[in-house]
């Protein structure tokens, strides 16, 4: 286990590992002028256009989990960047649709193949990508994203995880 890891509880753990994955992500896609975030956009648009779809922004923001504005933000640097364009939906014209352009593909593709190799570094000590150990890690990682999180009620509760964090 790495230092000041010892006896850390998982919520720590769990933001230790982000924080070490966002700043990996960050390094290895700033040469193809993106962050993390960005990344995390395209990518998403990219795997949403292939199954057909050209997501609004609320849409994406909620695939993403990233907030609304935040999502709108990073659309208009990405868009001034010429990576993604932004249409009025026809259908409800409150609502922006967001598909990446021609040369947002081509950023995207490569920088998808960056971050997979990432993937597969971090995941090596687990047996690599595919391992039986990380397919396991995908569902627990899936049940703690699908378990409902908010404040708790209880002030004993309150006080209780305060101590052990």
């Amino acid at each position: 286990m790495s230092n000041g890891s010892e006896g850390a509880t998982p919520g720590f753990l769990v933001w230790r590992l982000s924080m070490k994955w966002r700043v990996a992500v960050d390094r290895a896609v700033a040469p193809l002028g993106l962050t993390h975030a960005q990344y995390s956009l395209v990518a998403s648009l990219y795997g949403m256009r292939r199954g057909g779809e050209r997501p609004s922004q609320r849409r994406l923001a909620d695939h993403t989990g990233l907030e609304p504005l935040y999502v709108s933000k990073l659309a208009r640097a990405l868009e001034a960047a010429g990576l993604l364009e932004r249409t009025r939906d026809p259908r409800d014209p409150r609502a922006v649709q967001l598909a990446l352009t021609e040369r947002g593909v081509e950023v995207t593709r490569r920088a998808i193949d960056v971050v997979h190799g990432l993937l597969q570094q971090l995941l090596e000590p687990l047996g690599g990508l595919d391992s039986a150990r990380t397919r396991e890690l995908t569902r627990e990682l899936t049940a703690l994203l699908d378990a409902p999180l908010g404040p708790s009620t209880d002030s004993s509760e309150t006080d209780k995880n305060e101590e052990q964090s």
